[in-house]
């Protein structure tokens, strides 16, 4: 990790171009379907696929390999994103109000057939199949299309138990082309969902307009901000957690210390000398930045500009500063309150907006597969056609103005 006294040109920038190549794959997709899937299923995640959703006995196999206790870990994180997801919809409801000359209202309704990416390229990800689909099943969206490249059965499982209707064994750019525009076996949806690295955020950016997406949800980053009051084996741990993701993963510490920021960078590289995926999470964590603020404002003032994925406040008093920070996907606040139990069990949904994007959405919910759509019963209709007239005409719309003026 790099200690740096102030924030280079390049922090807010958001990486690599890769349009270019994800157009070319998306194009022949769009194409020649299964047999463009196949090509580079095979080609960059090392898979053959018939791309064929997997069977009942496929599925209800990869239940039974699991052990007791990761399928009572799995269905615990299950109930919990799902209360949560309960709770988030009761929020809002149906709703129609008596205006001045007409009834109003919006409904809820929930989208028909959404696919979920789920990654799959260094590692299995239960977790993410279970934060994007239970969602889902609470919304009521009939048809949940779950794509995973090299599905491991802990993956199989818990899309299973989240309430996946079908599940295909294929990921990447030709996965989200595939959702977006249909091939001879997997439907085009209405909405992709689910975080990926560059190349699978980027053809989420391209397919949007023909589909709906969450958000651009690219390689996971980290901002930690600390002070002395805070344990540097929680930080460090915390860090690396996210560096381990994949080597385009960051993560970024603001201290108010050089000397705390030492000792984070002393305890991170001694769990690096034993931890299982330190191949990966060494070029991410080497790549990574530990700012040393000269206060509380500056940080404030750097975390809102950068807008992290995951932001974690450790700080003494904490409680005071928590309404300072406004851009995040998800706040975890307190040196107990760990990223890694928002990516799994507390409820609150790991699938978060990545890149800045933080600044303008908030992380996936149930709200992402609902539609609030409004209607109108207009009842004075002689008011309406009056004032409606009157600004059509002075927009110049004149069959607009027609068809006020034939109501009255």
């Amino acid at each position: 990790m790099i200690i740096a006294d102030k924030i280079t040109e390049d922090f807010y920038n958001d990486g690599q171009d890769v349009t270019d190549a994800v157009k070319e794959i998306i194009a022949d997709v769009r194409k020649n379907g299964n047999s463009a899937v196949k090509k580079y299923s095979a080609k960059f995640d090392g898979i053959e696929t018939d791309c064929r959703e997997l069977s009942e006995e496929e599925i209800e196999n990869a239940v039974k390999s699991l052990d007791d206790e990761v399928l009572e870990a799995l269905k615990f994180s299950v109930r919990n994103v799902e209360e949560f997801a309960k709770a988030q919809l009761g929020s809002v409801k149906n709703t129609m109000v008596q205006a001045d000359g007409a009834i109003l209202g919006h409904k809820i309704i929930p989208l028909e057939k959404v696919g979920c990416y789920i990654p799959g390229g260094n590692y299995p990800l239960p977790s993410t199949a279970i934060m994007t689909i239970v969602p889902a099943v609470v919304a009521g969206v009939k048809e949940i299309i779950a794509v995973s490249p090299k599905a491991k059965p802990v993956t199989v499982a818990a899309a299973k138990l989240a309430g996946a209707t079908k599940i295909f064994n294929i990921g990447g750019v030709q996965a989200i082309a595939a959702l977006a525009y249909g091939t001879e076996t997997i439907d085009a949806v209405d909405k992709i969902v689910g975080p990926g690295n560059k190349y699978v955020a980027t053809a989420k950016k391209i397919v949007y307009g023909d589909c709906g997406i969450d958000f651009v949800a690219g390689p996971s980053e980290v901002m930690v901000v600390a002070d002395n009051s805070a344990n540097p084996e929680f930080v460090a741990a915390d860090l690396l957690a996210q560096c381990e993701h994949d080597k385009d993963a960051r993560a970024y510490l603001l201290c108010f210390d050089r000397d705390f920021a030492v000792k984070v960078d002393e305890c991170a590289r001694k769990f690096l000398e034993t931890l299982q995926t330190a191949d990966i999470a060494r070029v991410s964590y080497e790549k990574s930045t530990a700012y040393v603020v000269k206060d509380l404002q500056e940080a404030v003032e750097i975390a809102n500009k950068k807008a992290p994925e995951h932001l974690e406040l450790c700080l003494n008093e904490v409680e005071n500063s928590v309404d300072l920070f406004r851009n995040y996907g998800s706040l975890f606040i307190g040196n107990y309150s760990a990223e890694v139990f928002g990516d799994y069990v507390s409820g609150t949904n790991h699938t978060l907006p990545t890149g800045r994007a933080a600044r303008y959405t908030g992380g996936l919910s149930v709200f992402d597969y609902i539609k609030i759509q409004t209607f109108q019963k207009i009842e004075n209709v002689e008011k309406f056609a009056k004032y409606a007239s009157i600004l059509a005409e002075q927009e110049g719309l004149f069959a607009h103005k027609l068809a006020s003026d034939v109501r009255k």
